[in-house]
């Protein structure tokens, strides 16, 4: 039964001292003695807010600072007077005629509920696509308190009245949940598991630079949503608030921390996390990149202190393009003195990515023999029960279709024809309630990027009447091109891959299996003749062929995006047909 609480007061006044003088005396003489106790006498949160100095144009782009205090008078004076005078934002701040402070009070604020609502508040704005910069940069996750189960009210009823007042900066929930750097952002609050998890990470990276120790490695890895990548997120903005020249941590203070990720999607999402929180600048501009890029620019000689690397999985073993080495990830030991890597061996999709078993298994030992393993256990992403998970790891794993179960909180159903899983998905799509749903595909359909097909048309995924275009080919406009593929809103008439979805999920996914995947005497086959990824067909070396692992882990990928549905259609016959006899049909 839901508690019967307040709403929050919320006041706009515009941000200066004599602007917050006139509204405390406002409240004195009107004798609203309540609403001055409880914004003046009670722990607040406020949120300081100006127009993007680097807008062009636009209003509808802000600079904000989000903060909590037990004495807002005191703290609005040392912003202005003291905080002014060594930093930019709050400068600007004091300068600007147009800069405002949004005021919040409750009768049931204490300090841990107000850092709880500080960290959820930051959170929240760091994924919204008007905010373009975030000054206070501290996480203040709490655990249990006194006042802790009204955490998830009040923030609703918070929200609401900062809709009212101010809708172009405070969009609705469902919206900013839809966005990946809000999925990935550093203010998500982590688990038990994960916590746990960051605090053995950073004790021995703090244990091996102070050994002055080099090429360490330490893995984590989890299946596909586990809370890796939350994780890493959170790990990276962590060590580099330590890393801060005025940090309390003398281990860490000063040292160089960079974050690799080999998946354009991905890289785009940490870039534009990092420039939101002013983590890049002149002195640090690429502190986000791609493992070649960073090979590249790097020597053994001139060591980088921790380098983190998620999606390890996607770290190239062989040579390509402009990379000449023979192992991204050794070249990353040889210039970095501690790396740490996510890894999940069920994702590696290429032959250039490939890894023996025995070279995981050896990996694998050396990091548990050193205490550098973290495995993720819980999963996450998908909200469907432990049936539900179940049916999809036996589905991939031992190539089984077992019943489909009953599962109130996940949608999981099989489709007729892929026109009625397009419409499914579009029908998802068109409320905004349901966030972003997409489909997507086995790569099993011809497609070159940057090319036309010989016809000079798109590259289509073609089923009997059924066609679509592949991925990022509909036009796009410019401001958009930041944005990962699935939040585009061109992209819900294209169909996805493994290339532009790994790494991120959908709210609903779609998934079209296509020929490579069939279902003969009881069980589920890979037929590698049937894809078009040469990427996972071709032999390494022209000795060693892997398809059938790459071929696995490609459906592996497609079927763990969705959080709280699965749609699927297959075009092999057999394969359909036990997909809805599982289904009861």
């Amino acid at each position: 039964m839901e508690k019967n609480i307040s709403k929050p007061l919320v006041e706009k006044v515009k941000y200066n001292s004599v602007a917050l003088k006139k509204f405390e005396n406002k409240l004195v003489s009107s004798r609203d003695s309540k609403e001055d106790e409880i914004l003046f006498r009670y722990p607040t949160i406020y949120i300081v807010n100006d127009k993007y100095k680097h807008t062009k144009g636009v209003n509808n782009e802000y600079s904000v600072y989000v903060g909590e205090t037990n004495d807002i008078k005191r703290r609005t004076n040392e912003h202005l007077l003291i905080d002014s005078k060594n930093e930019e934002f709050w400068r600007e701040i004091k300068n600007s005629p147009n800069s405002e402070m949004f005021l919040i009070g409750h009768e049931h604020f204490n300090k841990s509920l107000t850092l709880d609502l500080e960290n959820r508040l930051m959170h929240y704005m760091s994924g919204i696509e008007a905010v373009k910069s975030i000054s206070n940069k501290r996480t203040n996750q709490q655990n249990k308190y006194y006042t802790s189960d009204e955490l998830d009210i009040i923030f609703e009823k918070l929200w609401t009245e900062l809709r009212d007042k101010k809708r172009d900066l405070f969009p609705s929930i469902n919206v900013i949940k839809d966005s990946a750097i809000f999925k990935s952002s550093p203010f998500q609050k982590l688990t038990l598991e994960q916590f746990e998890a960051k605090d053995q990470i950073i004790a021995k990276i703090e244990e091996n630079l102070n050994r002055e120790k080099n090429g360490q490695l330490i893995w984590v890895t989890g299946e596909a949503g586990t809370g890796k990548t939350v994780l890493l997120s959170n790990l990276f903005y962590e060590l580099y608030k330590s890393a801060a020249e005025n940090s309390d941590n003398v281990i860490l203070r000063n040292r160089t921390v960079s974050l690799l990720v080999n998946h354009d999607q991905q890289v785009k999402v940490y870039q534009q996390i990092a420039s939101k929180l002013g983590m890049t600048d002149d002195n640090n501009p690429e502190m986000v990149t791609k493992p070649t890029h960073f090979i590249l620019n790097h020597t053994p000689e001139e060591k980088i202190d921790v380098v983190l690397v998620d999606e390890a999985h996607l770290l190239w073993t062989q040579g390509k393009q402009s990379y000449r080495g023979k192992d991204q990830l050794d070249d990353l030991l040889n210039r970095a003195r501690v790396v740490v890597a996510v890894f999940d061996p069920s994702q590696i999709l290429t032959t250039e990515e490939y890894r023996s078993l025995d070279w995981i298994q050896k990996s694998k030992l050396n990091a548990i023999s050193h205490n550098n393993y973290i495995k993720l256990e819980n999963q996450m992403r998908i909200h469907g029960n432990k049936e539900t998970v179940n049916w999809i790891r036996t589905l991939v794993d031992e190539s089984k279709i077992k019943d489909i179960p009953k599962d109130d909180s996940f949608d999981l159903k099989i489709f007729k024809t892929p026109h009625d899983l397009l419409n499914a998905i579009k029908t998802k799509a068109r409320d905004e309630r349901n966030g972003i749903s997409r489909l997507l595909a086995t790569f099993d359909w011809k497609y070159v990027s940057g090319k036309k097909d010989e016809n000079g048309n798109l590259w289509q995924v073609t089923i009997g009447d059924f066609s679509m275009p592949w991925n990022l080919q509909l036009p796009r406009p410019k401001k958009i091109k930041k944005l990962p593929w699935a939040e585009q809103p061109q992209t819900i008439d294209e169909i996805g891959s493994t290339f532009t979805i790994q790494g991120f999920d959908l709210n609903y996914a779609g998934v079209i299996i296509g020929p490579s995947v069939k279902y003969r005497n009881g069980k589920i086959i890979f037929d590698k003749t049937a894809s078009k990824n040469k990427k996972a067909t071709q032999k390494r070396n022209s000795k060693i062929d892997n398809s059938q692992e790459f071929l696995k882990n490609e459906l592996n990928v497609l079927l763990t995006r969705g959080v709280n549905g699965l749609y699927i259609y297959a075009v092999d016959e057999e394969l359909q047909n036990q997909l809805l006899k599982a289904q009861g049909e």
